[in-house]
């Protein structure tokens, strides 16, 4: 996922579309119960199986608020891409709102200076291309999005994201009996906030254990983000935040700026047993950007693993 330099004035151009950022398209689309979550702001169909998609990203957000007082939470990209590929889905390829979107892989990369805070809220349009596509009858039944993420003309970060979408009767029988899971398990401590970016135990996904680099995952349903609608199971968000908090526990970088993650999910993380988390560094590769390979594993078996890397401030 490569990151260009500036445009050119006359391909600049092509991307302005003020238009895209007039209001949030409905939190029905995004899968979102508060409008406050929403990011999406617009869709424009380019050609075939090309869109783009105005997102605006708060200079101030509950959850994923400021990092180290200088940046937007590159996090905001990553939901970006998740709800880009919703409005999509449902808008463009007539996937009914009712089904169920299982996400196999998300991926993102930002340069810091695309992450900047400024005076204003900032307008993030996304040129997307659609591929993959498995069409079921006049919907479809997976894709796959490349993303090129841009700022004021300027590529300033990349992602990618690759869903199955299935109807609801369809995933009550993938799920059986969890298919109305509740959490079983109870809530263990938490880290310590600061050293892992946070302020309030509240907002930590990070249980301690007596293990060097491993935490087991923690969360509260009760939380107004990470579970903004009611699931039975632990959401890829959540798995991609507590990559991010191990990743800055684990290097002693709790202002760290995440600016790139590669993310896989092999399995359901469920709510009736622990889940691990082990954070593994890699040798530096250069000077200020460090990676962090991170593995989810419960019940013995690999759920998810996330490549992170992180830039220390």
């Amino acid at each position: 996922m490569g990151v260009s330099p500036l445009l050119d004035q006359a391909e600049s151009a092509s991307f302005d579309a003020p238009e895209l950022f007039l209001q949030s398209v409905p939190r029905a689309m995004v899968h979102r119960a508060a409008v406050s979550e929403v990011l999406a702001t617009g869709l424009r169909r380019m050609g075939e199986d090309h869109y783009r998609v105005g997102v605006q990203w708060p200079r101030s957000h509950s959850y994923y608020g400021r990092v180290a007082g200088r940046w937007h939470d590159p996090m905001l990209l990553a939901e970006s891409v998740r709800q880009a590929l919703l409005v999509i889905a449902h808008q463009e390829y007539g996937v009914p709102l009712g089904h169920k979107f299982l996400s196999s892989s998300l991926d993102y990369r930002i340069e810091p200076d695309g992450a900047r805070l400024t005076e204003r809220p900032a307008h993030i349009l996304l040129d997307i291309r659609c591929r993959n596509i498995k069409r079921r009858g006049r919907s479809i039944s997976a894709m796959d999005l490349d993303v090129e993420c841009l700022r004021d003309g300027v590529r300033v970060g990349s992602g990618a994201i690759s869903a199955q979408c299935v109807p609801e009767s369809a995933y009550r029988r993938l799920r059986g009996e969890r298919s109305d899971n509740q959490p079983g398990v109870p809530i263990p401590d938490a880290v310590r906030p600061g050293l892992v970016g946070r302020t309030s135990p509240f907002d930590v996904v990070l249980g301690v254990t007596r293990i060097d680099r491993v935490w087991t995952l923690r969360y509260d349903r009760d939380h107004p983000v990470l579970f903004d609608h009611p699931v039975d199971h632990v959401p890829g968000m959540v798995l991609m935040e507590a990559a991010r908090q191990s990743a800055l526990a684990v290097l002693g970088a709790s202002g760290g700026l995440m600016v790139s993650c590669e993310s896989a999910y092999q399995k359901y993380v469920e709510f009736d047993s622990a889940c691990l988390v082990t954070a593994t560094p890699r040798p530096p590769a250069g000077p200020g950007v460090r990676t962090v390979a991170v593995s989810l594993n419960q019940g013995g078996a690999t759920a998810a693993t996330c490549e992170v890397q992180i830039l220390a401030v």
